[in-house]
């Protein structure tokens, strides 16, 4: 059944290993389990029902993605996303946190069409490969600022805005030995190393007294609070087509980087350089987004840490499923995930915000027209706390520096129509 499913023997591999990549896949990646519930908790959002959301939307996107696209790819509620949920969309822009669920629908439901019609590749092609760069490397720096932000790291000041926090308080103590405990155990290799950090800071959280402990596994938490209370009819509000558009946006280029990066490092790209079966792998995510936004949790999309376990061997579908099954059986772990306090979170957090500085290597410094797009995007995403925002001020940014250099034939229309209809919505859609 395995071999008809997966065909193991085409792509050389066997279930024993399969089974190996998709363990060692979730255990680099189910540290979401712990953060993504304590994040929309700060929305507002039951904190048990997100993390079943959590858990079942991954489940099916892994499923999907292992028994249609025959990928060894799997899928989570995505950081950056989470954050842009939570402290963008909800507690920067005032909107309910169903009516941000009911944006995360509708971007989902726009990515389905994009990927039945092929209008993915047009907008990708219509994005300058330095935005990309720069809207990855934003996304981590508004994540690094939520991470200390939790922590006590970072505390508001009247004066200069931010300052440095009490760093021998127990939180913040605890959320830097947590980043340095990532850091120790990435470089050595060591398994489930943001997760196994998280735990221990947790541990030792238990043993002074700052967190009580209520037990590993229980009956799973309700998911009523959180299900199918997406507000549609709030989402589009005019003011909201940002939104949605930045929730698409930030997917479908994080979704194609990924499918990328993990298939070449599988050896699976054909040889005009395609992502084998990407129709039904882009379904697969937009898929979850629409399920994870009924069931009540943000954006779903591919896991770059997938490439962990195409490491150990991974090379079908049949990884994928085993890592949607391991985030079903989380969902018995909800006490666990509930003693969680924001500061062991806080590490993993920046960690992941460092590892997506990476793109601004490739970064024509030299060119201001490509620089300065990269640093409005870079800087304004974290200080206006919105991704959307800095989407939209890199592509005006873009967009003016190219006309004032002298270079417009470098601009695309879909280019000139974007950056237009986003100057608009500045000016006169607050």
């Amino acid at each position: 059944m395995l071999e008809k499913l997966f065909q193991l023997s085409r792509f050389g591999s066997n279930w024993r290993t399969e089974v190996l990549a998709g363990i060692t896949t979730y255990l680099t990646m189910a540290y979401i389990i712990f953060v993504n519930p304590a994040m929309l908790a700060d929305a507002g959002m039951d904190r048990g029902a997100v993390f079943v959301a959590t858990c079942v939307a991954a489940a099916i996107g892994c499923l999907v993605m292992g028994l249609w696209a025959n990928l060894p790819v799997a899928l989570a509620p995505g950081m950056g996303l989470n954050a842009f949920f939570t402290y963008g969309v909800v507690l920067g822009m005032g909107y309910t946190w169903q009516a941000a669920l009911g944006a995360v629908f509708l971007s989902g439901c726009l990515f389905i069409l994009l990927s039945l019609f092929k209008v993915r590749e047009w907008a990708i092609n219509a994005i300058p490969d330095t935005l990309k760069k720069a809207i990855a490397a934003g996304i981590g720096t508004f994540l690094a600022l939520i991470a200390l932000k939790n922590a006590g790291i970072i505390v508001d000041h009247p004066a200069t805005l931010v300052t440095l926090g009490d760093v021998t308080q127990f939180g913040p103590a605890m959320a830097i030995l947590g980043f340095f405990l990532v850091i120790a155990f990435v470089q050595r290799n060591v398994p489930g190393a943001v997760m196994l950090a998280i735990l221990l800071v947790t541990a030792a959280a238990i043993m002074f007294g700052k967190v009580e402990y209520h037990g590993v596994v229980s009956t799973p938490p309700s998911i009523a609070p959180t299900f199918m209370q997406m507000d549609l009819a709030a989402a589009l509000d005019v003011a909201m087509l940002s939104v949605i558009f930045a929730f698409l946006f930030v997917d479908l280029f994080d979704t194609s980087g990924t499918l990328i990066a993990v298939t070449q490092r599988a050896g699976l790209i054909k040889e005009d350089g395609q992502v084998p079966r990407l129709k039904q792998a882009l379904m697969a995510d937009s898929t979850a987004t629409v399920a994870g936004a009924v069931l009540g949790t943000s954006t779903t999309t591919s896991y770059v840490e997938s490439a962990a376990g195409v490491a150990a061997g991974g090379r079908t579908g049949l990884t994928a499923v085993v890592v949607g099954v391991l985030f079903l059986l989380s969902i018995f772990f909800a006490p666990l995930a509930g003693m969680i306090p924001a500061y062991a979170t806080a590490g993993a957090i920046f960690y992941v915000s460092i590892l997506m500085l990476f793109t601004l290597k490739d970064v024509n410094w030299d060119d201001l027209t490509e620089a300065a797009p990269v640093g409005v995007v870079l800087l304004l995403t974290p200080l206006t706390f919105s991704i959307a925002h800095g989407i939209t001020l890199g592509f005006i940014t873009y967009a003016l520096a190219k006309v004032l250099a002298g270079k417009t034939h470098e601009l695309s229309g879909a280019v000139w129509v974007l950056s237009a209809l986003l100057l608009l919505k500045v000016i006169f859609v607050r």
